[in-house]
């Protein structure tokens, strides 16, 4: 029977990352409702993508610098690029709860603001929850292992999408062969 002793230091682990990554984004949550509640009259849908850009880049650089600071660093365009996109699959799962409360349900800017925001809310769980796993499986790659990262990332672009670090268990042996392909450099 395997212990809880593995799980229960990856939860410590893990719980700084999350810690960081909720005040972020409770921080540009805030500021993603405020401005989604000023542009209310030009449309949800269209104040809810204004939200998501501006609030895309302060979070990138307050992920970049704070909560995975620790994390091996890529080109910035790798990461922002990464960062972005997965922002926009996160903003269409927030402007999609939306588009269903409006065009499923047959709210009105005019007359559900309060039911837009909850909606809005019920998204942005969602499309917090993908961003998380997102950001740490593909965007800020997790901390050398064995000093070879930096080389795979230089000999292949998509590289950095790839899992560089293996959770090695008791009488397992995670190793990781560059040597040919450093030699072919």
């Amino acid at each position: 029977m395997p212990s809880a002793s593995p799980l229960t230091d990856r939860l410590r682990r893990l719980a700084p990352e999350a810690i960081a990554f909720g005040i972020i984004g409770a921080s540009n949550m805030l500021l993603y409702m405020a401005i989604t509640y000023a542009l209310l009259p030009i449309g949800a849908v269209k104040a809810s993508v204004v939200g998501t850009v501006v609030t895309t880049t302060l979070a990138y650089l307050a992920n970049r610098y704070w909560t995975y600071r620790n994390h091996t660093r890529t080109a910035l365009r790798r990461e922002y690029t990464l960062f972005f996109g997965f922002n926009l699959v996160g903003m269409v799962i927030q402007s999609g709860t939306i588009a269903i409360g409006k065009y499923g349900f047959g709210l009105t800017e005019e007359h559900d603001e309060l039911l837009f925001m909850t909606v809005t809310l019920f998204g942005i769980g969602i499309a917090t929850i993908f961003r998380f796993w997102a950001y740490r499986t593909f965007v800020f790659l997790k901390p050398p292992v064995d000093g070879h990262e930096a080389a795979i990332t230089e000999l292949d672009a998509t590289a950095g999408l790839a899992e560089l670090s293996a959770v090695e268990t008791p009488g397992s042996v995670a190793r990781l062969d560059l040597q040919p392909e450093l030699d072919a450099r």
